[in-house]
């Protein structure tokens, strides 16, 4: 039987009200599970920081989703220098954008750094295709925007690239938002790994049916413009099943080893020395989203983190081995077949089925369970968005070599702890960090401990057993001579029962010798920015630094008051719909603030649980504008956030949260007990499910099928 691709009309429209969206900018301290570790925010004012690397003298390197690499001395360094800005080339939209960076081993003697990232153009095109954005038509989720992938290397003078980059490899196609480019890492053998998604769409299964042209790269068993069907059809998601189909071999959905020189297949990989470049890379394929990965340390072991669709996420280890391994998506999902694309009778999938072949995950986690008990970290929701090999430092001894991974949708961080084989213990898993902000992947750093990047715009890093600093000022600014207070008192120590003596630079000159207590005062009589400091030190002598305190001494001026003029709250939207903004923003001392002044921020909100948020467009100097709604499973909201800021600098926002017009879906079969697959998810007929106006559903029955002995 095949599969039906249904585009869903008004039908009883209504709204869902789903939870509430997780905060965009929560304490410093976050809900810590694991006694004696502090999240602390080390870095901060980053925009969409996505990757992060330390160098071994402790200069640190960050990614952000736009394009932009910048470095720090150290992390006391509030003055980044940008290294590189590869906007023009990076397609910065939802889930695509600059993904993944790594540092040479031997730097700065090599003094290369190797980024991964949606490139905004087909393979060998010139960007910017789209710029940051996808036209409709073709519609981001509808037909999608074709780009790919590039995997580039870039040479630095001082730390700041001096030369074009060096493009190693363009693939991966890519038709729809997500699933783009991954992780960058190093093994022990001095090669680079590379991992990367399958381009295809989150909404529906995709076999290569859609697309403005239809099968926009021409995937077999048809050309360009050639609608695929089943049960031949290879597109789409089952670009992941490359290395098995005709023709040439895409990277999608793979994880690669290659010469960090030249992009070249690495001798000693599975297939080296093959006529196709593509499939001498691969070392393992049949991967969704291989969003993260790690390698463990002394090894060449590969360990992702692969996202999975409605049902599993899943860690899956790739070692040296001389056959290619295939974990087997879209055909399997977790270790168990995947309804939709079974029930499609893919060629592809049901060859793989009987072969047995495909490799199960060295571990998964359903997304309706907890992953340890009493997390607090929610269900319903997942993508798996980081793992880092904690080793000895000061961690307890408990958590020594233990793999730490986090999820996006939860907000939370575990430790798998190490079994008696010495590898890390699906059974024995820990909660580390509840309600972590953002987390979309976790580095080992200075002094051993874990660190993970918060794509709301921090770095933070996990310590264990120190204090913590916190100050605040009142007033934070005004006319001079300006007579602050300082307040330390939420400072908090590292262990129960210890004190903390306090020490204080209120005048910005780096020297903590203006003020001892737990408060202080201070005037400013010149005009100026300051950013104070606090530090506290326990009774073990270990000290800890707050984030600067800014202090405006001589300026007297307000944020401005921002409105979002339309679309009201009560808007509802459906897909493909355009949706028209306007906002303004006045400001005390500068009046009506320019366009200029305002940018727009447009966000997916998607609660199937636990909330999170998928960045996926901004418009920068303008007072309105429109958007296509985009597809995306229920429940989903859109959010419009306008900011602006003032000719001093001073920002402020809102927000508003449009709810979808939705439809009511009821799956009968004239025989019952069948079972029937709606998208990911199957389940026996009749039954009913919510469906957001104009998406795409993907309806099919699984066949052979034996109901009350019958088949």
């Amino acid at each position: 039987m095949t599969a039906a691709t249904l585009l869903i009309t008004p039908f009883f429209p209504g709204c869902h009200k789903g939870p509430a969206p997780p905060a965009d900018d929560s304490p410093r301290v976050q809900a810590i599970t694991y006694q004696g570790l502090q999240d602390v925010v080390v870095l901060e004012n980053l925009n969409n920081p996505t990757s992060l690397r330390f160098a071994a003298d402790g200069r640190v390197f960050v990614a952000e989703k736009g394009g932009r690499i910048l470095t720090f001395d150290n992390l006391s360094d509030t003055t980044p220098t940008v290294v590189a800005d590869l906007g023009t080339a990076v397609h910065n939209f939802w889930d695509r954008g600059l993904l993944g960076m790594a540092l040479d081993p031997g730097y700065p003697a090599r003094p290369y750094l190797y980024v991964l990232y949606t490139f905004d153009s087909a393979v060998g095109g010139t960007p910017p295709r789209w710029g940051d954005g996808c036209s409709d038509p073709p519609g981001a989720t509808t037909n999608g925007c074709a780009v790919s992938g590039r995997l580039s290397r870039l040479a630095l003078t001082d730390h700041v690239m001096t030369a074009p980059e060096t493009v190693l490899i363009e693939d991966w196609p890519q038709q729809f938002p997500s699933h783009s480019v991954g992780s960058l890492d190093f093994g022990a053998d001095g090669a680079l790994y590379v991992t990367a998604g399958d381009g295809a769409s989150f909404n529906f299964v995709d076999y290569g049916q859609t697309g403005a042209p239809p099968n926009p790269f021409g995937e077999p068993p048809g050309g360009i413009g050639t609608a695929l069907t089943p049960p031949t059809a290879a597109g789409g998601a089952l670009r992941s099943q490359s290395p098995r189909r005709t023709g040439a071999v895409a990277l999608n959905g793979s994880v690669l080893r290659v010469d960090p020189d030249t992009g070249a297949a690495r001798v000693g990989n599975p297939m080296y020395g093959n006529a196709d470049a593509n499939l001498a890379r691969i070392m393992a394929y049949g991967l969704r989203n291989p969003f993260r990965m790690t390698i463990r340390p002394g090894t060449n072991e590969v360990w992702t983190g692969d996202v999975g669709w409605n049902e599993w996420e899943e860690i899956n280890v790739v070692a040296p081995t001389a056959s290619l391994v295939n974990f087997g998506w879209p055909c399997y999902e977790g270790a168990a077949k995947h309804g939709g694309y079974d029930s499609t009778n893919l060629d592809l999938c049901e060859s793989l089925y009987a072969a047995g072949t495909a490799a199960e995950p060295f571990y998964a986690y359903k997304h309706s369970d907890q992953v340890a008990a009493n997390d607090g970290c929610g269900s319903g929701s997942s993508s798996v968005s980081g793992l880092a090999f904690y080793g000895h430092g000061a961690y307890p001894e408990a958590l020594h070599d233990a793999l730490f991974f986090s999820d996006y949708s939860r907000r939370c961080i575990w430790a798998m702890r190490v079994g008696a084989n010495g590898l890390p213990d699906p059974a024995s898993i820990t909660p580390i960090v509840s309600q972590a902000n953002n987390p979309v992947e976790l580095r080992v750093g200075p002094n051993g401990d874990v660190f993970y990047v918060d794509l709301g715009g921090k770095i933070h890093q996990l310590r264990y057993l120190v204090p913590t600093a916190v100050g605040s000022a009142s007033p934070a600014q005004g006319p001079t001579p300006l007579t602050v207070s300082f307040d330390g008192t939420a400072s908090t120590p590292g262990r129960a029962g210890e004190t903390l003596t306090y020490a204080w630079d209120l005048d910005a000159d780096g020297a903590f010798d203006d003020a001892v207590g737990a408060t202080a005062s201070y005037t400013y009589e010149t005009a100026g920015t300051y950013n104070a400091r606090l530090r506290v030190t326990d009774t073990n002598g270990v000290s800890a630094d707050s984030q600067p305190i800014v202090v405006r001494a001589g300026l007297t001026n307000q944020p401005p008051t921002v409105v979002i003029d339309t679309p009201a709250v009560s808007f509802l939207w459906s897909v493909g719909q355009t949706v028209q903004f306007t906002g303004h923003a006045d400001d005390p001392e500068d009046g009506a603030l320019a366009a200029s002044s305002l940018r727009w921020d447009f966000r997916m909100l998607h609660c199937p649980g636990v909330c999170h948020v998928h960045p996926i467009q901004s418009f920068v100097g303008v007072d309105a504008g429109q958007l296509t709604a985009p597809d995306h499973e229920y429940p989903s909201s859109i959010e419009l956030v306008l900011t602006a800021t003032d000719s001093t600098g001073l920002s402020a926002s809102t927000t508003v949260r449009l709810e979808p017009q939705t439809v009511t879906l009821t799956l009968a079969t004239n025989i019952s007990g069948v079972r029937l697959s709606l998208g990911a998810e199957e389940g026996v007929a009749p039954r009913t499910a919510t469906a957001i106006v104009g998406s795409a559903q993907t309806i099919s029955a699984p066949s052979p099928q034996v109901v009350g002995g019958t088949s």
